[in-house]
């Protein structure tokens, strides 16, 4: 299991980490994934789902990969916000690294989404 964000500092430090793996930000990308990042999402693990995505060398060159706030959905965190070429949003919840890893293969490279884990299409 990942280490616990215990202040400000280890936040900024695991963007930073994220930021030197992946291209986060650089150029326009098919697909857009933002993980929310409030309090709520943090504790329920989504610095997992965030360290999953910049891992995955299946998304490098396709995926932005954006954080945000709370999405108001906390029963369902932690969560992440897919977005493709053709502009739809897709939702998904209650994620961990294993769900992660099949939304990367079935949706961001196989351009299906994951029914089974969506909260809202």
């Amino acid at each position: 299991m990942a280490r616990k964000i215990a202040n400000i500092e280890d936040l900024n430090a695991l963007k930073e980490q994220a930021r030197a793996a992946v291209d986060l930000r650089g150029g326009a990308k098919e697909t857009v994934v933002t993980v929310h990042m409030g309090a709520c999402g943090i504790a329920a693990g989504a610095r997992d789902v965030l360290a999953e995505f910049v891992a995955s060398p299946d998304v490098a060159g396709r995926v932005t990969v954006r954080q945000s706030d709370c999405r108001g959905a906390c029963e369902q965190e932690p969560m992440m916000t897919l977005r493709d070429k053709e502009g739809r949003e897709f939702v998904y919840g209650k994620l961990d690294k294993n769900k992660v890893r099949e939304i990367i293969r079935e949706h961001v490279v196989g351009g299906k989404p994951v029914q089974r884990h969506l909260i809202r299409a």
